[in-house]
């Protein structure tokens, strides 16, 4: 449909409101590819120029995210991935309606750096199971996580994860019905090139790094994490 001249809203504004619209109503859904600036100009019969317009105001709003060499995208929902005392990946995406999933990336048993072994309270070069996951919020890709837990206690936890798709339900085989975060720190990196191919996301965006250790009620660490999430999708809040 073109955009009707002589009305006094200006052409870009026009096909702005008009994506906009297609937006709320779900023909262009979130994360999906926006129509080239050529296809747009044909559509609705205007220059490129007056197209590229109504993007970027559309980009200013935060409903649109332009990469370079990719193309136009309409922007993701922001998820809200609370941080308290029990941090439960998907009992935080139930809670917003949103439908959790998780799948095994890669396991390994190998020996502890000194990260890792002060956090599970190891001697360095101990061995750990390193449970790597890739953790999708309504069928997008949101976090890579990589999981250490202590060989010792934990023997076979990879496959019993690759079973439930579940930290907290693999923990719970091994007599840990609850556990807690005692600390999370966090910082920002460009992602390596695996990183940003897990994530589906280009290279030149910034992932959000949380590095974490759980302990059970006793105390005792059973957990160390390092997660890296797409820092354009999710938003970490803290909670007491």
């Amino acid at each position: 449909m073109k955009v009707t001249r002589g009305t006094g809203v200006a052409l870009w504004r026009q096909i702005q409101e008009r994506l906009e619209s297609e937006i709320a109503g779900g023909e262009l859904r979130p994360g999906s590819r926006c129509p080239t600036e050529h296809a747009l100009a044909a559509r609705f019969a205007v220059n490129r120029h007056t197209v590229r317009r109504a993007i970027a105001a559309m980009e200013e709003k935060g409903l649109l995210r332009v990469e370079q060499g990719r193309g136009t995208f309409v922007r993701e929902r922001l998820i809200a991935y609370p941080v308290r005392k029990r941090t439960r990946f998907s009992e935080n995406m139930a809670q917003q309606s949103r439908s959790p999933g998780g799948r095994l990336v890669h396991a390994a048993t190998v020996s502890c750096n000194t990260a890792t072994a002060d956090a599970l309270r190891l001697v360095p070069g101990a061995p750990v199971i390193l449970v790597r996951t890739l953790g999708e919020v309504d069928g997008q890709p949101v976090s890579l996580a990589d999981h250490f837990f202590t060989a010792a206690r934990f023997p076979g936890i990879a496959d019993v994860y690759r079973e439930t798709h579940s930290v907290s339900r693999s923990l719970e085989r091994y007599g840990v019905a609850d556990y807690f975060r005692k600390v999370t720190r966090v910082t920002a990196r460009m992602p390596e090139r695996s990183e940003a191919r897990h994530l589906q996301q280009p290279p030149n965006r910034p992932l959000m790094v949380t590095e974490s250790i759980n302990v059970d009620a006793n105390g005792h660490p059973v957990e160390y994490g390092i997660a890296r999430f797409a820092g354009d999708r999710v938003q970490l809040v803290f909670e007491p």
